[in-house]
């Protein structure tokens, strides 16, 4: 499928920062109107100067596994909080330029909008693809939240908010008195279908299927 070739890989990190920015202007959020069929769940694994990425397609909602690509790098940007995307990117472009399937979602295992430029992985990706994505991830990077506002069943959620009191995602419990993930709008998507999608893929786990499913094939690669 087509990734659009807005800026170099190889770069330093300051340069990758000053993508970022000029990237930042290219976001595009808002109700979601259109129909989902297949979702795709990215993720990726590190094992020493290796990256492996894979990317999962399932329909949806009946998910079912259609299509799996996997892909090698060596990974040459060093790991910086914030800049997560100019590491993990050019091993899901790989992935993205020899897929068959064109998903009409994108799930990664990173942020979205909750970030400090604004530009978390789901959305820096998402705007490459031009493609609805939602970042999910396991931690949080910026934001702060009040635990007292999240409930312990399944399906809670409370707002993620940044310092100046803008809400950038969302803290969702997928699993009854289970740590909750941290979901973010990627691109032209709205916060309340993001969480409403995240929770439809938590069948039985914490994390999405199709989160897991790439994160468990991308540990199996390099064994």
């Amino acid at each position: 499928m087509r990734v659009l070739k807005l800026h170099s890989w190889k770069v330093s990190p300051y340069e990758a920062i000053e993508i970022q920015k000029r990237l930042s202007k290219r976001i595009k959020l808002g109700e979601f109107k259109g129909e989902i069929k297949t979702i795709a769940g990215c993720d990726a694994w590190f094992k020493e100067d290796k990256i492996y990425g894979v990317v999962c397609v399932f329909s949806f909602p009946e998910f079912k596994l259609l299509e799996m690509v996997k892909k090698k790098l060596v990974c040459k940007f060093p790991y910086i909080p914030g800049l997560l995307s100019f590491r993990e990117g050019p091993v899901f472009v790989s992935c993205f330029k020899t897929i068959k399937t064109k998903p009409d979602l994108f799930i990664f295992d990173g942020q979205g909008i909750a970030h400090p430029r604004k530009m978390g992985l789901a959305t820096h990706l998402g705007i490459l693809l031009n493609k609805p994505s939602i970042g999910c991830a396991k931690n949080i990077l910026v934001g702060r939240y009040l635990l007292s506002n999240l409930g312990k069943k399944k399906g809670s959620h409370c707002w993620l908010k940044d310092e100046r009191g803008e809400i950038v995602g969302a803290v969702l419990r997928t699993r009854e008195n289970v740590k909750p993930v941290f979901v973010s709008c990627g691109y032209k998507i709205d916060l309340f279908t993001a969480l409403r999608i995240i929770l439809s893929l938590c069948k039985k786990y914490r994390i999405p299927e199709p989160l897991r499913m790439a994160h468990r094939e991308a540990k199996k690669i390099y064994n």
